[in-house]
């Protein structure tokens, strides 16, 4: 069979279907479809369900969807749709009650409406596979209606169906999932008292994380929930470490609910002073509290009543290993500036996209840093160090598998190479910066760094300060001990 003969008979075919889909009588349908297909005009219908999917852990399923969806309506609305021309397909066999009031005059194939709606509706299944089933079923009638309506061929749909989950895939591959599941981390050796009222529990809410009416849900519930707990409020103004250092001289366990720099400043001072740590969650976007498994308020005070905790490595830029803790991250470089550019946009856009818009504002003025790693000179755009393995590899480390496995992994990003920062950028939004000649990453038990420049400037855990110029990567001498049920 020649190709031609094929085509012929796969758009007779096409068109046998689309006269059965539109000569059916379908009242119900008649009456559903048009105004659910028309409601996804221009994306409208998937940018409405995303404000709604805008809280908690679902903030990330939104906004994976929303980048497909930019990924499958590109390709399908313009190169796809001016490379194929196919005309729209007559309407006399359509009912005029499911006529669309506005017929659509770009080329027929593939369907831009249906590969949106598979695009999100498979973004969204990648992230949050509960909410699968709803979203699909309304993708399915959005694609479905095109036929219904008379505006497109069946072929036309299964093409962006089809378009619709490859784009999907391929921003699984730039931006990966992450896994709906704890870091690993051994039972402590140190044991942890259990505080059946919380007697002996000093918690330290930073209130400028999160909001108010958060602090104040989470005091709640820790007053009933544990009689005898000590509740501490840092009001914007006061100093938290101060706060956290006097908690820790009469506590016997020191509890801590901000964000991640928050956390990271009571770690330091957990490990000073020998006592455990328990995380509240109650920050912005608690990357810790997550990846140790403490999701909810309920989840450390079951810990703290049963003394239930869990050993940790911590990590340090501190020559002896006892200064410059971070639980999560470290990074010298541009890397700071793209933090601090990344979390103006963060809660809202999600991390990877938000680190794609800071990438693409800070590397234009940036400038190289030069520095010796691990006695060796070199010009680096960034060197990044994570607390353990990180994954994925690349530009957006995201989670780690276990928390303590003692080791420091980190990338360094090469200034070197001609057109590096144009490599580096392509690299990234390709998701092949794992590849690229600019990066390099390695895991170490200990890696020296020196500034040829005096001071650094670094970022732990988000929070960006100036550094020594003698820097040494490694795991701290002490193990945190964490609550965790």
């Amino acid at each position: 069979m020649t190709r031609r003969s094929l085509l012929t008979r796969l758009d007779k075919a096409d068109l046998a279907l689309y006269r059965r889909a539109a000569t059916s009588r379908t009242p119900v349908l008649d009456a559903v479809l048009p105004r659910l297909t028309s409601s996804a005009n221009h994306g409208m219908l998937w940018f409405a369900i995303s404000v709604l999917l805008a809280g908690g852990n679902r903030r990330r399923a939104a906004v994976r969807g929303l980048a497909s969806l930019g990924v499958a309506s590109a390709v399908a609305n313009l190169p796809m749709k001016y490379a194929a021309r196919r005309s729209r397909p007559e309407l006399v066999p359509v009912p005029l009650p499911r006529r669309l009031l506005n017929q659509p005059t770009t080329s027929s194939f593939p369907s831009g409406h249906s590969a949106s709606a598979a695009a999100f509706a498979t973004g969204v299944a990648l992230e949050q596979p509960l909410l699968a089933a709803p979203v699909a079923v309304l993708a399915a009638g959005v694609a479905y209606g095109r036929v219904h309506t008379g505006v497109h061929y069946p072929g036309d749909v299964v093409a962006g169906i089809a378009l619709g989950v490859g784009s999907a895939l391929v921003v699984r591959r730039v931006w990966p999932v992450r896994p709906d599941r704890p870091a690993f981390a051994r039972p402590a050796h140190r044991p942890a008292p259990a505080l059946p009222d919380g007697d002996g529990l000093v918690v330290v809410i930073n209130e400028t994380a999160g909001s108010g009416e958060q602090a104040d849900d989470v005091e709640k519930q820790l007053r009933e929930a544990l009689s005898q707990v000590e509740v501490v409020r840092c009001a914007e103004g006061d100093d938290v470490a101060d706060c956290l250092r006097e908690a820790a001289k009469h506590a016997k366990v020191l509890g801590v609910m901000g964000g991640d720099g928050t956390v990271n400043c009571a770690a330091g001072i957990a490990l000073d002073a020998k006592l455990p740590l328990a995380v509240v969650p109650g920050g912005t976007l608690d990357h810790f509290a997550g990846e140790v498994g403490v999701r909810e308020v309920s989840d450390v005070i079951e810990a703290v009543r049963h003394g239930s905790a869990v050993e940790i490595t911590v990590g340090s830029a501190d020559p002896d290993g006892r200064d410059l803790f971070f639980l999560n991250t470290f990074a010298l470089g541009v890397y700071p500036e793209l933090v601090k550019e990344r979390e103006k946009h963060e809660k809202r856009i999600g991390k990877w996209p938000a680190m794609a818009l800071a990438m693409s504002r800070v590397l234009r003025g940036a400038d190289p840093v030069f520095i010796e790693v691990d006695g060796q000179p070199r010009r680096l755009w960034t060197l990044f160090a994570g607390n353990g393995h990180y994954h994925p590899a690349g530009f957006a480390p995201s989670w780690r598998e276990r928390l303590d496995d003692g080791c420091i992994d980190v990338r360094l990003i090469d200034a070197d190479h001609s057109f590096s920062r144009l490599r580096l950028v392509a690299a990234v939004l390709s998701g092949r910066l794992g590849k690229s000649r600019v990066y390099e990453q390695r895991l170490v038990g200990s890696l020296p760094v020196r500034s040829r420049q005096g001071g650094l400037r670094i970022a732990r855990d988000g929070e960006v300060s100036d550094g020594p110029g003698h820097l040494t990567l490694r795991a701290a001498s002490d193990k945190l001990v964490v609550y965790l049920s």
